[in-house]
């Protein structure tokens, strides 16, 4: 697989990694531990060098899993993690302060059987610790030879200026993809201008953008979709004209729809390196083929007109995460 540099920060990576946050959460129930590890080394096989967990992934589940499956191969992977959650729970609010960061990626360290993090996130901005202490701690982390890069997530432009001001930011994780393209406004043009780099997830819209979800499709009692407005039957009722639209285009290109939306974000620049998840290693093959599809400037074009004609239906957060984003 192609390899790629995440904006001027040296750190190079697979063209495609791999999310490992749906083996273990968000999706329903965790995937048995064999099998997770089975996946991650399935990726190693394929190509891949980029793994994504986090501490509140479970919590603290992914992150074990994840370092048990690459302990193997640790000199030949890039691995990032985050911090940002009050006692990793999603649920208790945010948590950024210098100490918890320090203590997150001591405890994150042991879990990935690692000496180094590679990419150290915050997982969302907390507007109760200054950004510049945010980033100041990863800073004498990364003096201290326990974090190699700062990463920032779902975070807005102003927190991106101040934070890479003190300590130089890698990557930016936030969502895009032909299901949602907000960062087009305004985070591309500045990580372009700062040199960072940019790894969206759900770079296939949570599944939908694989064809395989559709208004009669039901989620488990546990899967996150469920409060996701864009999820809703009639909202995924309409939502199919896109899918339908990439289907088209992907059947006459010989690939498939998913193939097609990840072959489509690698072309929009150098820099960004999407992360798929999946469960399934037939899924895991299909994504990481997508890395060898090119398109070409006529069906760059198509696929934008044919997008820009569909108007998506409904907010792709529910109230209470949206309050999360883009500080």
């Amino acid at each position: 697989m192609q390899q790629r540099q995440l904006g001027r920060s040296g750190l190079t990576v697979s063209a495609l990694g791999l999310g490992c946050m749906g083996l273990s959460y968000g999706y329903g129930p965790a995937t048995d531990t064999a099998d997770a590890i089975k996946l991650i080394r399935a990726g190693v096989e394929r190509g891949i060098t980029f793994f994504d967990t986090a501490e509140a992934y479970g919590p603290f589940i992914n992150e074990s899993v994840v370092g048990e499956a690459l302990e193997p191969m640790r000199d030949q992977v890039v691995i990032a993690t985050k911090f940002g959650f009050r006692d990793g729970d999603t649920t208790k609010g945010l948590d950024s302060r210098p100490k918890r960061i320090r203590q997150v990626a001591e405890e994150a360290l042991k879990r990935l059987r690692t000496d180094r993090i590679d990419l150290f996130y915050q997982h969302r901005v907390d507007p109760a610790v200054p950004i510049e202490d945010v980033a100041g701690t990863v800073k004498e982390l990364i003096r201290e030879g326990k974090v190699k890069h700062f990463g920032m997530s779902e975070a807005g432009v102003e927190s991106i200026r101040r934070a890479h001001a003190v300590q130089p930011v890698t990557a930016l994780q936030s969502e895009y993809s032909l299901w949602w393209r907000e960062p087009e406004k305004e985070i591309l043009p500045v990580l372009e201008e700062l040199g960072i780099g940019f790894v969206p997830f759900s770079p296939l819209g949570k599944g939908f953008l694989t064809g395989a979800i559709d208004a009669e499709t039901s989620f488990g009692e546990k899967d996150f979709r469920n409060t996701v407005p864009r999820f809703a039957p009639e909202a995924r009722q309409a939502n199919r004209a896109l899918v339908d639209v990439l289907a088209g285009i992907a059947a006459r290109k010989q690939v498939t729809p998913a193939q097609l939306a990840l072959a489509w974000l690698l072309a929009q620049k150098p820099w960004i390196v999407p992360i798929p998840g999946t469960t399934k290693l037939h899924r895991l093959e299909e994504n990481a083929g997508a890395a060898a599809v090119v398109l070409s400037p006529d069906d760059l074009i198509e696929i934008e007109a044919a997008v820009s004609s569909i108007k998506l239906q409904g907010e792709r957060y529910s109230a209470d995460r949206q309050k999360l984003v883009g500080n």
